[in-house]
């Protein structure tokens, strides 16, 4: 009898749970920062249009828009992000503070298709306090910022590569495109990491050093870092790192 109780508590209580962490996925910004994916993904087709032969050109179309099917992004990353955070309510709780709001609208606005086309040749170079430089640092530190842009960053390189190994087999073959794509990552890596404290200053401008603070707090927390954790491996399954285009479903 305590087992059937248990099990029914059980049952009632997974749709709360589910439902916290697709409100998490809402509330946090991943639709629309999948959204500005797509966008940033469609103004590389079109670079790539006038270098590539057509052929070339069409299977890296038609590899990347399987890839990065809006759907099929957020399924992923959204599985994942349920596999690897247990307990979505602290986080939910964060970004849904008036703090939160204020963080993923700051993380939208960088990325939105304007934003990225005005700072296309580099941010401007912001002066901050002494006191402020060192809550970017920590904020630095916390956020897996490095991470996920390199991973971005590849996403489309992975796809341009796919696609001339199925033009031309064997021309990347044997893993040596997924290992030119490893070292380009630790460049990134290393790239991003260069003027990151100056991105974070441009990117969250506009809160205070208190609440900077406050977020640099959060990010550090044990729940902080167990959701910025889930968060990177949810960007990487959403992007399918690591997977070649035929393997994915149509």
């Amino acid at each position: 009898m305590r087992r059937l109780l248990f099990s029914l508590l059980m049952f009632c209580a997974l749709p709360t749970w589910a439902d916290g962490l697709d409100q998490l996925y809402t509330v946090a910004g991943w639709p629309q920062q999948r959204a500005h994916f797509t966008d940033a993904l469609t103004a590389a087709q079109q670079r790539y249009r006038s270098s590539l032969p057509p052929a070339v050109y069409q299977a890296l179309v038609d590899n990347s828009n399987q890839r990065f099917a809006p759907q099929a992004m957020d399924q992923r990353a959204l599985a994942q992000l349920r596999q690897k955070l247990a307990d979505p309510a602290p986080a939910l709780a964060f970004f849904q503070s008036p703090l939160g709001r204020k963080v993923i609208a700051a993380e939208l606005l960088a990325t939105r298709r304007d934003q990225l086309a005005k700072n296309a040749q580099g941010l401007p170079k912001i002066e901050a306090s002494d006191n402020r430089l060192l809550i970017i640092g920590h904020l630095a530190q916390a956020l897996p910022a490095r991470e996920a842009g390199a991973e971005v960053s590849l996403a489309i390189a992975g796809v341009a590569a796919d696609s001339l190994s199925q033009m031309i087999p064997g021309l990347l073959g044997g893993g040596q495109a997924q290992g030119m794509l490893n070292g380009q990552r630790q460049r990134l890596m290393e790239q991003i990491g260069a003027d990151l404290n100056n991105t974070l200053l441009y990117v969250y401008r506009d809160l205070s050093d208190a609440e900077l603070e406050e977020f640099a707090t959060f990010a550090e927390s044990a729940e902080g870092k167990t959701y910025y954790q889930a968060a990177l491996a949810a960007i990487r399954a959403g992007l399918a790192v690591g997977q070649s285009s035929s393997s994915l479903n149509p």
